[in-house]
């Protein structure tokens, strides 16, 4: 497993910040041994994210990071558009300059930049961008989705960057130490990230092919494993603005059951303040009559929220639905048992 340090300059436990967010919380891929935030420089980034320690130092530069015997530098921003912000050239140029492998999962591709390139090439760097392993991936859609006998849960969200992945991979580990056979089917780069082995990018992939990517990644996943489970991260969200999800998904995946992630403190989307979300109920009935299966609970992102806030909206939402509700954080474990019983 390589070491890697995680830039995440100014965006560290933030929504932009979500794929340094995810790697901290949790990878199989790389051993995180830093995040870049000057912010919170000396801090444990565990401690900083969600109040646990992980032995993860924060620190403000590179030449810290090669202090803890770090091989990889990740890119863990998830900008609008995917563009590579201008500040973080000079961290990538100090990155591939100390022969650091560079792994990125922007839509700007780090290694077509003649710069980067040209520096790799002297100091024998390797870059590695995600979303250009999966552009050129074309496998249409078969049917043969129906052949994978396994129980299929897919996390879907009133909103992107909202927790999707986060609640996928815990709901999927709390599965696994109930010894229940789950593996989970990741949808985007911090997913690839993680480690997981049966993930296509699909946001970089033609949309006429994102179905038969979706299809291709379960197969593998049932032909390798036949796993009683399978969690299915989802992206973006059936309603928003700039990132519709949800829709290919359901198409191809055939999901058995849903849980819908929500953050009951967020009014308007992502990015995108002039477009208010809409009520949960709306979310549940679009989502049950595209997929005619039904939501079997409610995730909540606790993003500004006190520990009261959040244990009110809990109680109110189970009250208003009739689901389980849970931090995803704290306590799939105490909820995986219900959830199991509610997709037989």
């Amino acid at each position: 497993m390589d070491s890697a340090v995680v830039l995440a300059e100014g965006v560290f436990t933030s929504t932009y910040g979500k794929t340094a967010n995810g790697l901290v919380r949790f990878s199989k891929r790389y051993r995180i041994n830093a995040v870049i935030d000057s912010r919170f420089h000396g801090q444990d980034a565990g401690e900083v994210l969600e109040g646990r320690y992980k032995g993860i130092k924060v620190v403000s530069t590179v030449e810290e990071a090669l202090d803890l015997n770090v091989n990889t530098f990740i890119v863990g921003v998830a900008t609008d558009g995917g563009y590579i912000p201008e500040n973080y050239r000079s961290y990538i140029r100090d990155a591939l300059r100390n022969s650091l492998n560079v792994v990125s999962g922007l839509h700007e591709f780090v290694g077509d930049d003649p710069e980067f390139a040209a520096i790799a090439r002297s100091s024998g760097s390797k870059i590695t961008d995600v979303r250009k392993m999966f552009r050129d991936f074309k496998r249409p859609f078969s049917g043969e989705i129906r052949n994978v006998k396994s129980r299929k849960i897919a996390v879907l969200g009133t909103d992107s960057a909202i927790g999707k992945r986060t609640t996928a991979v815990f709901m999927n580990n709390a599965f696994q130490n109930l010894g229940l056979r789950s593996t989970m089917i990741g949808t985007g780069q911090t997913a690839w990230m993680q480690g997981f082995d049966y993930t296509v990018v699909i946001d970089s992939m033609i949309n006429d092919f994102i179905p038969g990517g979706l299809e291709w990644a379960a197969l593998r996943a049932w032909e390798a494993e036949q796993p009683d489970f399978m969690f299915i991260e989802g992206q973006g969200s059936v309603l928003h603005p700039a990132y519709p999800g949800s829709f290919e998904i359901i198409g191809a995946l055939r999901p058995d059951a849903i849980i819908l992630q929500h953050a009951p403190a967020r009014k308007f989307f992502d990015g995108f303040p002039d477009y208010p979300i809409p009520d949960l109920s709306k979310y549940i009935r679009i989502l049950e009559l595209l997929s005619d299966r039904k939501v079997i609970a409610i995730s909540l992102n606790s993003e500004n929220l006190t520990k009261e806030q959040l244990e009110e909206e809990k109680e109110k939402l189970e009250a208003r639905f009739g689901l389980p509700v849970f931090d995803p954080l704290n306590e799939c474990s105490s909820v995986a048992k219900e959830i199991e019983a509610s997709t037989s």
